[in-house]
């Protein structure tokens, strides 16, 4: 291969030159910019280079022009350890530049250490690992989904692209990458292309101290078309990438390479892994790869070659912008558009709940879904194997299970695969397109929470009904009791928990989640059954979207302000009934974030500062609470795990009944006194 010294003929050089030098000044950049940070990884950057850049110089369908053009080729690194890598190839597309690579890890830099979703070319937020290969599967039921809603046989395909994953042993060491290839599988995702980088060694050692699975007999049981390949030949790449794209089923092309490729001395060395290299290797390896000793070189000429494609993808996005002006002609697809990739949600009506009947919020959601859905077509999602008890079994009914022969059904079985639900629910927002839902039982949201905290890192506005939201679950007992966890979701920042006190309650928190677009939102639903309230929908609705609102105002000013969620709002109506002798305010509030986003003047006027007494009532952990009810406040809670009984004993037994909740409060007064 030529050098450095060589570059006057460079256009000249072969192709298969160009490209091996290409990828030796890559991987001088990546080597610069880990040391320039003093921090960070090498090694695996380096394995995965050659993939990385066949991927971008040759296969990559994008606009050069905008990072955001809505039918590109989606690529996420889900080895988000291997950030240096993507930066530089984004330096190479023209979005970085030198200076974001000589920033890398430092503050407010556009090159942070593992890459964010807000940066110009990063489509994910990636780092936790396995995460990036769920969202990627995610990505590709998006576009599946939207190329059925779009297509017709007299019509273009508006939506069609691939989404390339790169992903490290790490990441298939996480069960949840396993767990979303066997859903990608099972629905015979073909537009998803995974690259394994299996380099055979990570942070602690090589691999083979922890790992012996077999991926090729894996994800060829997960009904993946499977190819092994020397990861680092370019003639293997291309050809794998090339069979990977017209073959009808997800695409898992292992790529056997060797960690820090190219490194002189180091080559092969797990040390290399999440470790600058020494400035003597740095220079030998330079040396070695036909680099000048010069800090991050990077000539116009591998600029040049690296945008060769550029004017042929600009033609491609010209093409396609004509075609959906033509699409747009017809008004059907026009709404669909509007409403599926401009986001314009429509005004939505409400299903009308009959005023004081007893229904639970997991009832009133079910119909509420029904209602929205009729409305919504871009609508979608599922349950975790509980659609009986999460009430999305209508709407698996009317709509179908999407499937292989069923690219229309909008229900989504994702069976007992919690976390890699919501991960892949990420996928679907970060996609763009499609309005999306996941539902499972509240106690199992612990299996969900890094996906939940990515969520709310990404500013998705994912939705996820949690039902059986206390110890009112009943005889399944504490196992399927949430305690602490309605506390556990209000403590992870931008994210919604909504806890609706009835079905009025609850399509209107429904709604706000739906139109949340930079928040995802929780729904905590009861099992059991809670009176509907006879307030207005106007009211209701209003007193939601502040986050708390009064449901029941004394006669003079309160002497005492009760303030609950969920369940508990009726308990303590019916708690303010027996003591009417009192002055006492009953708040509902059914989402403690939205009320703190609220003036200070509207939260005085439904908490005051001083002249009463605050009692909060909430049927799980009282921590948390006491910012509301202050030193000399009341919190009646459960702050123990619960009992295997019938719900009704287990209020009894808890306290959870107008007398009993009387007497603490009088008793409570009393010490005070």
């Amino acid at each position: 291969m030529p050098s450095y010294k060589d570059l006057s003929s460079f256009s000249s050089w072969s192709t298969e030159d160009k490209d091996l030098f290409t990828v030796a000044v890559i991987k001088g950049l990546i080597m610069d910019t880990v040391h320039n940070a003093n921090s960070g990884h090498t090694g695996g950057p380096m394995s995965s280079t050659d993939f990385t850049y066949i991927l971008f110089s040759k296969y990559l369908n994008f606009d050069p022009d905008d990072d955001q053009w809505f039918n590109r080729d989606r690529f996420i690194l889900s080895a988000g350890h291997e950030s240096a890598l993507l930066y530089t190839l984004l330096t190479l597309v023209g979005w970085m530049n030198i200076d974001d690579l000589q920033n890398f890890r430092k503050l407010h830099s556009k090159t942070p250490g593992h890459p964010e979703v807000n940066i110009k070319g990063v489509e994910a937020t990636t780092g936790p690992l396995g995460q990036g290969v769920a969202m990627g599967i995610g990505m590709t039921l998006a576009e599946s989904k939207l190329r059925n809603i779009f297509s017709s046989d007299s019509d273009p395909e508006a939506i069609n692209h691939f989404n390339y994953i790169l992903s490290s042993d790490g990441d298939l060491q996480e069960p949840i990458s396993t767990g979303a290839a066997s859903l990608a599988g099972h629905w015979g995702l073909s537009k998803v292309i995974l690259f394994y980088d299996s380099n055979g060694a990570q942070i602690s050692g090589n691999v083979s101290r922890s790992d012996s699975a077999n991926y090729e007999t894996i994800f060829e049981g997960y009904g993946w078309h499977v190819q092994v390949i020397n990861g680092h030949d370019h003639k293997q790449i291309c050809s794998a990438i090339e069979k990977a794209q017209v073959v009808n089923k997800p695409s898992i092309i292992i790529g056997e390479t060797i960690m820090a490729y190219g490194a002189a001395d180091m080559e092969g060395d797990h040390e290399t892994h999440g470790v600058p290299l020494p400035q003597d290797e740095i220079d030998a390896t330079k040396e070695k790869l036909g680099l000048p000793n010069q800090k991050f070189y990077l000539p116009v000429d591998i600029m040049n070659h690296f945008q060769s494609r550029f004017s042929q993808l600009r033609n491609n996005v010209s093409i396609w912008k004509q075609q959906i002006l033509e699409l747009n002609k017809n008004d059907d697809k026009k709404l669909l558009w509007d409403i599926c990739v401009e986001e314009k949600l429509p005004k939505l009506n409400l299903p009308i709940f009959e005023d004081k009947t007893i229904l639970a919020t997991r009832k009133a959601f079910g119909k509420t879904l029904d209602a929205f859905a009729e409305q919504l077509p871009n609508l979608v999602g599922g349950s975790a194997d509980l659609e009986p008890s999460n009430y999305t079994g209508n709407f698996a009914n009317k709509y179908g299970d999407y499937q292989k022969g069923n690219r229309g059904g909008r229900n989504f079985a994702f069976g007992v695969r919690e976390f890699p639900m919501a991960a892949i629910l990420n996928g679907i927002n970060l996609h763009g397109g499609l309005k999306s839902f996941g539902a499972t039982f509240l106690v199992f949201s612990d299996y969900e929470r890094p996906a939940l905290r990515l969520a709310a890192i990404q500013k998705l506005g994912v939705i996820h009904e949690f039902t059986h939201d206390s110890f009112y679950v009943g005889e399944d007992g504490p196992t399927h009791q949430p305690v602490e966890h309605a506390m556990s979701l209000r403590a992870i920042p931008n994210f919604y928990v909504f806890r609706p006190s009835d079905a009025k309650e609850t399509s209107s928190c429904f709604e706000i989640a739906l139109r949340s677009g930079n928040t995802p939102s929780a729904l905590l639903l009861t099992r059991q059954g809670v009176p509907v309230s006879d307030l207005g929908y106007d009211t209701v609705i209003n007193g939601v979207q502040k986050g708390a609102y009064i449901v029941k105002e004394s006669k003079d000013h309160p002497d005492l302000v009760f303030l609950a969620t969920g369940s508990e709002v009726s308990l303590a109506i019916a708690v303010a009934d027996l003591m009417n002798d009192r002055n006492i305010r009953v708040v509902s509030m059914p989402c403690f974030e939205l009320f703190e986003e609220q003036s200070k003047s509207y939260k005085k006027s439904i908490i005051p500062d001083r002249g009463c007494m605050k009692i909060s009532m909430e049927a799980g952990i009282t921590h948390g609470w006491e910012r509301y009810i202050g030193i000399n406040g009341l919190s009646i809670g459960i702050d123990h795990y619960g009992l295997s009984a019938p719900y009704k004993d287990l209020a009894e037994e808890f306290g959870f009944i107008p007398v009993k909740i009387q007497k603490r409060i009088l008793d409570h007064l009393n010490q005070l006194l």
